[in-house]
């Protein structure tokens, strides 16, 4: 007899149930498109483009107006002023153009050679304005009663202006310079080591921590609950105040830690934790261990108390010691939240900025590669080169993440 087939679900109602699936998920891939695809294609785009702080604001015609002279009276002269300028002083603007409405009263004399008026109507072409141009174009006019009784002014009545301008974010320039600053000289790859030391050891630093603090609080014992929530407040407290607070007790002058090392005479003359090398760089990983320890512990502690007891109950019977119990048992059974955690910690940890630029601003060697995406953006105000450290950051935890999910994974059989 032969065997019944299994329906393949190419049917109308498999594929009914079909869209009807992508059309359950549309509004979630819509929300990780625009929460997470878009901003990464942009800066890949702007990583490209010799991109500058003040570029960000698209070229415009800036205009001022204003009325000058005495006019108190009928027939009084005054002069109408337009001071206008090119904001931009790296794109050029083409075929620019103004319009203003002459106010009632106010009757013209002279007219500049690029402008008409018809009726009260105003219209000037002002060419071509290389960067930077800056024009000033006066009309003389002569004051009637109806301008005296309204007392309008030139500005009440804005102009308007036109111009074309070429975006450097949207148009079809491209460089490598920014990549080409990035990678130059030997500063890039002290940046990358320093941000490899600090995430690594950050991380196995937090797993290793978190790891005995469970294993401290997987016995059940008077003020357990009290002593869990101590443990997570590291995690739980605000960033600036815990920054804070460590800045002030490594003092180096009024610091209770230099304080105290003077009178137990460890050492002869404060020492600057946060301001000498290698000691800040220790010092901010330190730092990193201790807030983000609670975390590894959260995960670790709820797997060890899901693991089976039977199994140190056989093994405590068979003569095993608490390490070989530790070791044999316990490790294997929970490398695979160790594995994940450690994912997501190096990954957290590579991409970490706060920390760092509030401990040190990420002065005397503790420059990592999200401080330096905030330098060059910011600092000195080039944030195509900003967005090329960011492309290098995304790389670099892109391969990491293949490598591990690709390797370290399987051998652990995640």
């Amino acid at each position: 007899m032969s065997e019944p087939q299994i329906p393949t679900g190419t049917g109308p109602l498999a594929k009914r149930e079909a869209r009807l699936a992508w059309g359950l998920l549309f509004p979630t891939i819509a929300a990780v498109a625009l929460v997470v695809v878009l901003p990464l294609l942009a800066i890949f785009w702007i990583s490209f483009k010799p991109v500058q702080l003040a570029d960000l604001r698209p070229p415009e015609v800036v205009l001022r107006e204003d009325i000058r002279g005495d006019y108190d009276a009928v027939g009084d002269a005054a002069t109408i002023r337009y001071r206008l300028r090119n904001s931009s002083k790296k794109q050029e603007i083409t075929n620019v153009t103004f319009t203003d409405t002459i106010p009632l009263g106010l009757v013209v004399q002279e007219l500049d050679p690029r402008c008409t008026l018809e009726a009260r109507d105003l219209a000037c072409d002002l060419g071509d304005w290389e960067p930077g141009f800056r024009d000033t174009l006066t009309i003389p006019v002569s004051v009637e009663q109806p301008y005296l009784d309204n007392k309008l002014r030139p500005q009440d009545s804005p102009a308007n202006t036109t111009g074309r301008a070429s975006n450097i974010l949207t148009n079809s320039t491209f460089t490598l310079e920014n990549f080409a600053r990035v990678f130059n000289g030997d500063e890039f790859f002290e940046v990358f080591w320093v941000t490899l030391f600090y995430t690594v050891f950050g991380t196995i630093g937090a797993l290793l921590v978190g790891l005995f603090a469970a294993l401290l609080l997987n016995k059940s014992f008077r003020g357990q609950g009290i002593l869990r929530g101590l443990y997570l407040f590291p995690y739980v407290a605000p960033v600036i105040a815990v920054a804070f607070a460590w800045l002030i007790l490594f003092d180096p002058f009024s610091g209770s830690a230099n304080a105290l090392l003077l009178q137990m005479g460890v050492t002869q003359q404060a020492i600057n934790f946060f301001g000498e090398r290698p000691l800040a760089l220790i010092m901010v990983t330190v730092f990193e261990i201790w807030r983000y320890f609670p975390l590894s512990f959260l995960f670790i502690l709820a797997r060890m108390q899901s693991i089976d007891t039977d199994m140190y109950e056989a093994a405590d019977m068979d003569g095993a010691s608490p390490f070989q119990q530790f070791w044999h048992l316990s490790v294997p059974q929970l490398l695979g939240i160790l594995s994940v955690l450690f994912l997501l910690r190096f990954i957290w940890t590579f991409n970490k900025f706060d920390d760092i630029f509030l401990l040190t601003g990420g002065n005397a060697g503790t420059r990592t590669l999200t401080v330096n995406v905030y330098e060059q953006a910011f600092a000195i105000s080039n944030i195509g080169a900003g967005a090329a450290v960011a492309v290098v950051i995304f790389g670099c935890l892109l391969t990491f993440s293949v490598f591990f999910l690709k390797y370290i994974s399987q051998e652990e059989g995640l």
